[in-house]
Parts: C-alpha cells; structure tokens; sequence
C-alpha cells in the first residue's frame, strides 16, 4: 500500500513538474494550403526574462495563475499578420529575445493564427475586429489587475497594426505606444480612422511603411511615420515574379527585419522629415532643426525618446534608405561639385571612400544631375558604411547614355559634408573626370579661406 501511494506521488509531481516547464509555442496549423473557414481562437503567449524562450499560455480571464506576470513592469504585446498558409511568422521567436534583451518587460505574443490563416483575405479581416475586441477585454483585466494602459506597447505587423488600433480605440486613446511595422493596406485604404489604425489610438503612434504599393497603407497612419527606400521596392527584394512567393512578402516582410535591427541597435538609421521620397534623394530635405537639440530622429525602437518633439508637431512624415542586409543604416554625407566646363554637363556621380582596408560606396543615380560652370550643385550621398577615418576618395562621372561623345567633367572643387558627425568637410580642388573613368585622390580638410 505505501508503495502504490509512494509511486502514485511521484507520478503526480512529475506531471506537474512537466506542466510547470512545459513551452507553449505559436500554433503551427500546418496546412500546406490555406484554410478556407475556421473558429477565432487566440493564444496568449508570455516571455519574461525568467521564461524568455519558453512560452506560457496566459488566461483569458485568471491573471492570478500567472505569478510571473509582473504588472510593474510594462508589457508589450507582439501582434501578427495575415498567415495564408497558416505557418508561424519567422521572427515571432525572435523578437520576445531581443525586446527582452533590451528592456525587463512582459512581452505577450498574441498567436490569432486560427483567424488569420484563411485562403479568403476579407475573413481575415473581418476577423481582425473580432480579435480586437477579444484582446480589449484582455487589457481591461489587466487593468482590473492594476495595470497602467501608459505603461502598454503595441507592435503590430500588417493587420496587427490595424487590430492594435482599434484596440487602442477601444481604450479611449489611453494605451502607452503602438508600433505600426507596414499597416496593410487592402481593405483599409479609404476607410474612416474608427476601422483602422489613426494617431489617436494611443499616446504615441510610430510607424514604418515598407510596402505601399502592394500590400501596405500609403497614407501617414501615427505621429511619425517612416517611408524606408521611399515605402516602397525594399533592396535586396526579388523585382520579378518569376522568384516566386518571396516576390510578393518581400517588401512587406522587410518592416519586421528593420524594426528588429533597431531594438539591437545593430546600427543607428537617422530619418529626414520630407514631403516626398524626391526631394528627399535630392537632398532638399536634411535640416531636422524642427526637432531641436534632439536632431534627426532615429527609426525604430528609440523614437519614443522623440515622442515630447513629435507631439508638437502633430504628424510627421520621414524617410531613409538601408542596404539590402543587416546592417541596414547607411551613411549620409552632402557631396558638393563645382565645374568650370563651359557649357553644361548631365550626369550621375559615383562616390567611393576608402580607410583602414575597407571601402563605402554611395551611387547617386535615382535621376540626372546638373552641371554647371562655377555654380554649386548639391548631391546626397549615401553610403553603405560608415568610415571612421577616410584615407581616400574615388569618383566616378557617367552619363547612361553610350551614344553621347563621352566628353570631361572639368571639376573646380568637390566637398564631402558627413551629414552625422561634426567634422571638418573633406575637399578636393582640380579633377578631371572622364566618363565611366575612376578617379582616386587624397581629399584635404576643407579650409573656410579656400572659398
């Protein structure tokens, strides 16, 4: 008899010994085809820095089986998209470590794969309003709990972004931040502010636009709003449809992988308030002395340092450009050319800086420069690196055109401004720049007497 009890005790700690480690993950409805009809079931997935890779499934409505929810600190919730195939995101794993990395926090992954696997995009959708009035009931409990809705982040992906909106305006505007990574854009461009994502669902609205011509919202949605390569064809993304599903996701993936970057600070990406993505490659858009001492706000997980600044100023509009991989940040210099030709010159520039064994390329090439005789035109170089010290420089002069004589660009000065760091511009006096020929020199430190 006490054997039977003994044994019958020790099957009964080691099932709760189980239970307690066991990890809950995102639901994989492997479907290898997407789902025509299904039952709006979400998952409330917990990390804390005690369990930051081990999932805990979270009650909808008992907070008190979850003691290491810890209500002091904030809580962010992680939001997806639409899932056709029904596969779990990627980066879901990955992005609960590195919020963790950063900051001690909550971080809640809402796994609502049952309502966003559907083969019917507008199910989708409609299941979106749904489980934004599932997810609202969450938060009021938590609330009941003694949460603060200023101390709640939200970081929705596609239609996440759009659900993490109307939870925010189900909540009076109350919530802390949300975080719009590409807020998709088939069936809720046109529609009013109270069915999608707008500024006043939360005290701080930021968002990334990375696909606006397919599958993301054109228009500014938040406080800030960040066009990267102008919200449009991401580098480094298939540009035919012959690459097959990666044509499609790319673009629209590309928000996440950035916003990702950012929380490692892997590197800094400065953003330039514009009106447009030309201007902006023009170069017609680099003063940021609208947000005073602050400077240039930066994209990303930090711009919530900005958030005094951008209140002011209601909504702002911003845009940079990456490389095709992490690191994604480039660097921005003012490249400054004076010719003595004669007659006119049109053209595109290509600039390499060299130092300490490695190499900076930026290609100014999105339209034609002007030229001409003793008149300053003004270029926006960016680099795919940044050089700490710059030995030396090499320009390129081409002008697209192979039937064009391939006559000279008499250069007066050039002046290289690193737009980041305050230095003394590099300079370079009397080049002669043959077409499609490179030209390597050592630059000189500007001097203000050199005119």
């Amino acid at each position: 008899m006490f054997l039977w009890q003994y044994l019958t005790l020790l099957l009964l700690t080691t099932v709760q010994i189980y239970k307690a480690q066991r990890c809950e993950e995102f639901t994989d409805l492997n479907l290898g085809h997407a789902i025509i009809g299904t039952s709006l079931k979400i998952r409330l997935l917990l990390y804390t820095r005690d369990n930051g890779t081990c999932g805990t499934l979270v009650s909808h409505t008992d907070l008190s089986a979850h003691p290491q929810f810890n209500l002091s600190r904030p809580t962010t919730f992680v939001i997806h998209g639409y899932r056709p195939t029904g596969s779990p995101p990627v980066w879901v794993q990955k992005i609960s470590e590195l919020l963790l990395a950063r900051e001690d926090l909550n971080v809640i992954v809402v796994d609502w794969n049952h309502g966003a696997a559907n083969v019917n995009y507008l199910k989708a959708v409609e299941n979106t309003y749904k489980a934004a009035n599932n997810l609202t009931a969450f938060i009021k409990m938590l609330q009941e709990y003694g949460a603060s809705l200023s101390s709640i982040h939200m970081i929705g992906v596609s239609l996440g972004a759009h659900m993490s909106g109307l939870i925010g305006a189900n909540l009076k505007g109350f919530l802390g931040r949300i975080t719009a990574l590409d807020p998709a854009g088939p069936q809720f461009t046109g529609t009013p502010p109270e069915r999608r994502l707008d500024p006043k669902d939360a005290q701080f609205v930021d968002v990334l636009h990375t696909d606006i011509d397919a599958l993301g919202f054109r228009e500014p949605l938040g406080h800030i709003d960040f066009y990267a390569n102008g919200g449009t064809d991401q580098p480094g993304c298939p540009k035919t449809i012959f690459s097959g599903g990666a044509y499609f996701k790319c673009d629209h993936q590309r928000s996440v992988l950035l916003f990702l970057d950012s929380v490692v600070r892997t590197c800094v990406i400065k953003a330039f308030p514009c009106s447009s993505y030309e201007d902006f490659l023009d170069g017609n858009c680099l003063n940021c002395d609208r947000f005073g001492a602050a400077g240039c706000p930066v994209f990303g997980y930090d711009i919530i340092e900005w958030k005094e600044v951008l209140l002011r100023l209601n909504q702002t509009k911003t845009y940079f450009t990456t490389n095709p991989d992490s690191p994604f940040c480039m660097t921005n210099y003012r490249l400054e050319v004076m010719i003595w030709n004669k007659d006119v010159r049109w053209g595109y520039m290509t600039v390499k800086l060299h130092g300490n064994g490695k190499e900076a390329v930026a290609t100014i090439d999105h339209k034609t420069s002007q030229f001409n005789k003793y008149t300053e035109t003004n270029l926006f170089a960016q680099f795919d690196k940044d050089l700490q010290s710059v030995e030396k420089v090499s320009l390129k002069f081409s002008t697209g055109n192979v039937f064009k004589p391939k006559y000279k660009l008499r250069v007066l000065r050039i002046r290289l401004t690193h737009l980041e760091r305050k230095e003394r511009p590099l300079c370079r006096y009397d080049v002669l720049l043959e077409v499609n020929k490179e030209v390597t020199f050592r630059p000189i430190s500007c001097e203000e007497s050199n005119f």
